[in-house]
């Protein structure tokens, strides 16, 4: 497979394929920086890597020499015959049409056998947060997430307390996973070019969770701490005991007048675990 900008549109051209601005097609076409997606992913022969959104099947083909299967989730079907050309010969990889957040993930990879199941992606912007959530709220047991995304996304995806950025999706994403920042992506690496530069973001599976009591309390007394983002604990935490907040605030020498993003995710466990 040839990775320039020249060859691509040859490809294109072709098959009669037009980019769709509804999918959030920005092809990425640069050898070196798949190249470097692939290395920082850790993939070897026992992986089993899903990705979403293929494209024109740029980082799927190097996925392919270097995982056990791959299997690719295509919204756009008139995508077929371009990444048929594209992936000639690799005859690990299994591209299913449909939209992958109504799709049965763990049926699909019943017939695969594995070690590891990976998940790496050049995820399109619109729908990037969803499909994370997806691969929680199914209890798909993924290993690792290594994405592409937005910067500005990215930067919450991995925002620690104290920042702009750290919000209730970090601390959710946190308790899942370790995240952290792979590489930065230049804008000028896909075609066509995005108004915005991207991160390699990668999520991995902790392997000892926090231990809660109840999950969905815990879950809501985040949401609730970031309701209104300005305003303190006190104000946005009216409807719960405010007496056992404030006594589990003092253990870590703070009161009811912190906001949320001043709270790490163990302060907020050890609140959802006393009140």
């Amino acid at each position: 497979m040839q990775y320039s900008i020249n060859s691509f549109k040859e490809k294109m051209d072709k098959y009669n394929f037009n980019l769709k601005k509804m999918y959030g097609q920005n092809f990425i076409i640069d050898e070196n920086t798949i190249n470097k997606i692939i290395d920082s992913s850790d993939i070897d022969k026992d992986t089993l890597v899903i990705e979403i959104g293929p494209g024109a099947g740029s980082l799927t083909y190097k996925l392919s020499k270097c995982a056990k299967n791959v299997i690719c989730y295509e919204i756009d079907t008139t995508l077929k015959e371009l990444l048929m050309d594209n992936l000639n010969g690799c005859d690990n990889v299994e591209v299913i049409y449909k939209d992958f957040l109504k799709t049965d993930v763990e049926s699909d990879i019943k017939k695969y056998s594995y070690k590891k199941l990976y998940v790496v992606a050049n995820l399109p912007y619109y729908i990037t947060t969803p499909i994370i959530m997806k691969f929680i709220e199914d209890n798909i047991d993924v290993d690792k997430i290594v994405v592409m995304v937005q910067k500005e996304v990215g930067d919450r995806f991995k925002a620690i307390p104290n920042t702009k950025d750290y919000n209730s999706l970090s601390v959710y994403l946190n308790y899942y996973f370790d995240v952290k920042k792979l590489l930065d992506v230049s804008r000028n690496v896909f075609m066509p070019k995005p108004n915005v530069d991207s991160i390699v973001i990668e999520f991995k599976k902790k392997d000892n969770k926090y231990e809660l009591k109840d999950e969905k309390l815990f879950f809501d007394l985040v949401r609730d701490s970031f309701k209104q983002k300005r305003k303190t604990l006190k104000n946005n935490l009216k409807n719960y005991d405010l007496t056992k907040v404030e006594e589990v605030l003092k253990k870590y020498n703070l009161d009811l007048s912190v906001r949320a993003e001043q709270i790490r995710i163990e302060i907020f466990v050890d609140i959802a675990n006393n009140i």
